[in-house]
């Protein structure tokens, strides 16, 4: 994946090759010398915000109850004092 990076000015004056180099990966556009916007194809975007499944989802699938989970078993005590001195 090419990282791009080009000035608002040089943007402005050639969009249609930022494009073309967005299709290779990410373009930074700088505004004064600092990152300002990214430019993205749709594709990679929504890779980015696609939504995944929550963890209620996850619980709830089908045939849940025939996946084996056997955490082991805690050894000792859950708790100890504070040591405070």
């Amino acid at each position: 994946m090419a990282i791009t990076t080009i000035s608002s000015r040089e943007f402005n004056q050639d969009a249609g090759g930022a494009k073309k180099a967005a299709a290779k990966g990410p373009v930074f556009i700088t505004h004064r010398g600092h990152a300002a916007h990214v430019l993205l194809t749709i594709e990679e975007y929504q890779k980015l915000t696609r939504e995944t499944e929550s963890i209620v989802d996850q619980i709830a699938m089908p045939r849940a109850d025939k996946v084996r989970f056997n955490p082991p078993r805690l050894k000792g005590s859950l708790y100890r004092p504070a040591d405070l001195d």
